[in-house]
């Protein structure tokens, strides 16, 4: 397969339209009419689909496009490669994350791997937990660091840990005092959830309709930094993960309290990366690098390459 004929079928993917495909890459749409169909013999099997909505890949189509993408990001590693000085003096890190931990984990890991680093740079995009997935799937991020309930088998799982809920509120709240809390004890006070797309309120609903308990959010929004800063100041309680907080615990006076509930126990978080590719130098020891940070945030300690430190674990 001739490199402009997959350039041509990726840009149609990503615009749907060969019309759009021809204006951006500025080739006669026939030209890449003609690619796509001298592809679609090639492989025996229609790469797209036409609907009202535009072109969308078929399943062959689908497949075809992660190929592409490999390989897309692999000339893209060995360019990197080769004009890299040497060691880790140059080099781009493109991060995908959801906001939970845009917040606070993200920028920390960052700054105490520049530390040691500091010719590197960092692209982080931040979006829904699924639209994560998805950005690693395509190879539009090196790395992913999002929340779910169940591997994703489109892409290779680097590390996994638990995400059980907390109930986050203000160091004053009358809830404050206590090893835990219930849902119950929740309810009986003012709560701010996140949107129902995140996978913090669909766990918190799912464990609220399991015990026959009802909450009406004074807030819900899709901001998570609202919500936090909306416990800080005791507007109410509002539900995170453990992990996105320890270090918002630390600098704030905020208080995040175990939730009692089983069901709060089945989500996880992931730091995912694209299925067959080998990842760069620079993205590889950026992942070893937040591997560490993680784990040494689960059992208090302080951050390494850096004078940041973290709350301890039992709070």
């Amino acid at each position: 397969m001739q490199d402009a004929a997959l350039r041509y079928f990726l840009e149609v993917v990503r615009l749907g339209s060969i019309s759009e495909a021809s204006a951006r890459l500025n080739v006669a749409a026939s030209a890449i009419s003609r690619q796509i169909s001298k592809l679609e013999a090639q492989l025996g099997s229609p790469l797209f689909e036409r609907r009202a909505r535009g072109m969308v890949p078929s399943p062959a189509g689908d497949l075809l496009a992660q190929h592409a993408r490999r390989m897309q990001l692999g000339e893209e590693q060995v360019i990197t490669e080769i004009r890299r000085l040497r060691g880790l003096e140059r080099g781009v890190i493109r991060l995908g994350c959801t906001e939970g931990f845009a917040v606070d984990l993200m920028p920390e890991v960052i700054g105490t791997f520049r530390e040691r680093h500091p010719g590197i740079l960092f692209d982080m995009r931040v979006a829904a937990p699924q639209a994560v997935t998805r950005l690693v799937r395509e190879g539009e991020v090196d790395l992913g660091v999002t929340f779910g309930f169940v591997p994703d088998p489109s892409v290779r799982i680097e590390l996994v840990g638990n995400a059980p809920l907390m109930a986050l509120m203000a160091s004053d709240h009358p809830l404050a005092g206590q090893d835990h809390v219930t849902l119950r004890d929740i309810a009986a006070h003012a709560v701010a959830l996140p949107a129902p797309d995140t996978t913090a309120r669909q766990l918190f609903d799912l464990a609220c309709g399991a015990e026959g308990v009802a909450v009406e959010p004074v807030l819900s929004t899709n901001y998570m930094s609202a919500l936090w800063r909306f416990a800080e100041i005791g507007g109410g309680i509002t539900v995170t993960g453990r992990i996105t907080v320890l270090s918002r615990i630390w600098r704030f006076q905020i208080v995040a309290l175990p939730v009692r509930s089983p069901t709060v126990e089945k989500r996880r978080y992931e730091v995912q990366s694209m299925i067959g590719r080998s990842l760069p130098d620079a993205a590889r020891v950026f992942l070893d690098h937040l591997k560490l940070c993680l784990s040494r945030m689960e059992h208090g300690e302080a951050m390494p390459a850096g004078e940041l430190s973290w709350a301890r674990s039992d709070i």
